[in-house]
């Protein structure tokens, strides 16, 4: 498939082509015919990537005070790796998306191959969608004209926030394309428009759909145009669907509403309130979000619940259907908001024309069908195949191309020495653009070309963490070495199951617990490997706030934070003590009404079979510019304390006083080598098999002693 991205770096748009993705469960397999560029928000991000350092810098205040905070926690050269690394990655462009149903996933209804349909896909010539995010398409609603749906729908649910009933009178701040679309379906709900805009030509479509407007570049005073449209009472309603940094659009709606009047912010302006605009007349202000209730949930978008239509009457995907009722019925006409029409690979000449031609509004790209075959291979060549090694040297596949594998995992494994075969991912793009960058043979969809290629030897598993097990035992069933992120397990079941293939492997696994390779846990190790008695460790992570919906928080997926996460304390507490886990105890933050129960607040109590105990601080409720993580040992009358990984200090320590060094190291480099070495040397692995499975065995017991706390 053929995908088109930015770069943010350079602003750049590029086509990719990747094996194209295959369809789960709850998603639907789409092969594109048109798609539309939303002028307004692609223009913002066209603008943003071309603009340099500085620049970005200014538009974005609020990261620049995460990267600050970052520099004091982890360092200045921790900090510049990451904000080129983000900056490093393109970005898929494009939201309102028109074409055929190829397939449709197990647990998705109403879909068969051959359904003309909507989606919020990206420009590709293939998309794969929550069937959610899917609508039919009428039969007398052409294409074109159908790739308007997902942005109309934008305007379409700020209009409801807005609540307009008939023969009110509603302004529109900003009439580009949601601007258009809005002023129709305001005036399809039985309401007088005022349309403001600074371009005169825009201004003459809103009239041509029966607005009245204002220009202030003309001279006219939006206000006292306000005033006098809604004859003298002031506006019932503002919908601003402008795109600019000034104030004005914000205090000038407010000074035109009546009393109790509303005003709903779709676009994006400057939100310097004065008070005294909104308090005498008690307006309502309201900010929009893109389609509809289920935007953002993962529970409707991803996993495909939707709302009782008793209870949530518009969600996202009903938004859609009723703007393709709409153009079906002829009360919504989009005809006149197409200004260019451009051919898919042409896409490059489209985003010139978007970015120097301020008056384009609907910019539409077209897919040549009768490449619809091509589109669907599952193998994408990026270099020269390494073949197997004589050598015992690792080649390796990579199942997992996010931002840890792509950022940390890979140049690690690359720097160790490891021969790069073929890099899978579900997506498929983000395995072409890592996998090329790194040095990869191939990118794939398929996991099976990773198991089933007899020059792999060795596989990398950097995926969700439910699917860790299976991916595990499959390897090793497949005779590949394999190095798994963590956790090794999320469930005590998939847990027994890949103990017991492993049981019948003679391949190495390891787990990549990367912290026990730090350079300053290793002096750590030796300072403590000649101490004879019992220890006592205190290990603190200020892990900060993740939202509850997001993946790592749900135990179905993510397994949780302290299974997700905490496992690397384990796994170091247990590395240090040398000795086994024969204790477990945990205690979680109690439930109070401002404080929602989460495991993420929790402290897990160890004790070791030579009498050495310790404690694991998770926490989710510190400071961000407090270090997130620090290690203390107490032993034989001296303190060992690690800050962050970059600073080692010994209190009365025997000669040993401190260790520090230029950048944050927290073993990832160190880990990764020592797997591939295992191999090439035929070494033992570098984590004992049964230290693996007792730390993920003591992870899985913690997080289970939370979750049975009231």
């Amino acid at each position: 498939m053929k995908q088109l991205f930015q770069d943010l770096a350079n602003g750049v748009t590029q086509i990719i082509e990747a094996p194209a993705p295959k369809v789960s469960s709850t998603t639907v397999l789409i092969d594109t015919a048109v798609s539309l560029i939303s002028a307004g928000t692609e223009r913002m991000l066209v603008d943003f990537g071309k603009a340099g350092l500085l620049s970005k810098a200014r538009q974005q205040p609020e990261k620049v005070a995460q990267v600050l905070e970052k520099v004091r926690t982890d360092g200045l050269l921790t900090t510049i790796d990451a904000v080129r690394s983000k900056l490093g990655q393109p970005l898929a462009l494009g939201y309102c998306n028109v074409g055929v149903v190829r397939e449709a996933g197990a647990n998705t209804s109403g879909f068969l191959p051959g359904d003309r349909v909507v989606s919020n896909g990206s420009h590709a010539d293939v998309v794969r969608v929550p069937a959610n995010l899917v609508a039919k398409i009428p039969d007398n609603v052409p294409d074109e004209h159908a790739a308007f749906t997902v942005v109309a729908s934008i305007g379409l649910q700020g209009m409801r926030l807005a609540e307009p009933t008939l023969g009110e009178s509603f302004a529109v701040v900003g009439v580009g394309l949601i601007g258009l679309l809005t002023v129709q379906l305001l005036r399809a709900n039985g309401c007088r428009v005022l349309a403001i805009d600074f371009d005169e030509k825009k201004l003459e479509l809103a009239r041509g759909y029966g607005a009245e407007t204002c220009n202030p570049s003309a001279g006219q005073d939006p206000v006292a145009a306000g005033m006098a449209f809604s004859r003298g009472q002031g506006i019932d309603g503002v919908i601003i669907t402008a795109s600019t940094t000034s104030n004005d659009p914000v205090s000038q709606a407010a000074r035109m509403c009546r009393k109790r009047g509303r005003i709903v912010l779709v676009g994006v302006t400057g939100l310097e309130l004065k008070r005294a605009d909104f308090y005498e007349k008690e307006i309502m202000f309201q900010v929009s979000c893109a389609y509809g209730p289920g935007r953002y949930d993962p529970n409707y978008e991803d996993k495909g619940h939707d709302y009782p239509v008793g209870f949530v009457r518009w969600t996202e995907n009903r938004n859609f259907i009723a703007i393709l009722d709409m153009m079906s019925s002829g009360h919504l006409d989009v005809s006149k908001l197409i200004t260019h029409r451009f051919d898919f690979d042409g896409a490059a000449q489209a985003y010139e024309v978007l970015y120097s031609a301020k008056d384009a509004i609907g910019i539409v790209l077209n897919y040549n069908r009768d490449t619809v075959a091509a589109r669907h291979t599952t193998l994408t060549r990026l270099g020269e195949t390494p073949s197997a090694s004589s050598d015992g040297t690792a080649v390796v596949g990579f199942i997992g191309a996010g931002n840890y594998a792509s950022r940390i995992l890979i140049p690690a494994f690359k720097e160790a020495g490891a021969k790069l075969h073929t890099i899978a991912s579900s997506g498929g793009t983000s395995g072409v653009i890592h996998g090329r960058r790194a040095g990869f043979a191939a990118a794939t969809t398929d996991n099976k070309v990773v198991f089933e290629d007899g020059a792999i030897n060795a596989v990398a598993i950097a995926t969700r963490h439910n699917t860790h097990a299976s991916l595990v035992r499959e390897a090793l069933a497949a005779g590949k070495h394999v190095f798994v992120e963590k956790p090794l397990a999320t469930e005590r079941e998939d847990l027994s199951k890949l103990k017991a293939t492993y049981d019948q492997s003679d391949r190495k696994l390891m787990v990549g617990f990367n912290r026990r390779f730090a350079p300053q846990v290793r002096t750590m190790k030796e300072l403590l490997d000649v101490i004879h008695e019992p220890k006592t460790f205190v290990m603190m992570m200020n892990a900060g706030a993740i939202p509850p919906q997001h993946w790592t928080q749900d135990d179905q997926v993510g397994g949780g934070r302290i299974i997700g996460e905490a496992c690397h304390f384990v796994d170091l507490m247990r590395h240090l003590a040398g000795a086994r886990i024969v204790s477990i105890q945990a205690r979680r933050m109690g439930a109070v009404p401002s404080v929602p129960v989460s495991e993420d607040k929790a402290a897990i109590v160890l004790g070791f079979e030579d009498g050495s105990f310790g404690t694991i601080h998770y926490l989710a409720n510190g400071g961000s510019s407090f270090p997130k993580e620090r290690i203390e040992v107490f032993a034989a009358g001296g303190t060992l304390q690690l800050d962050n990984f970059v600073r080692l200090t010994g209190y009365n320590w025997p000669g040993f006083r401190k260790q520090r060094l230029l950048r944050q190291d927290k073993g990832q480099s160190a880990c990764a080598k020592a797997f591939i070495d295992a191999i090439k040397g035929g070494l033992p692995s570098p984590i004992p098999a049964d230290e693996l499975f007792e730390v993920a065995e003591a992870t899985i017991t913690a997080a289970d002693l939370l979750r049975a706390q009231t």
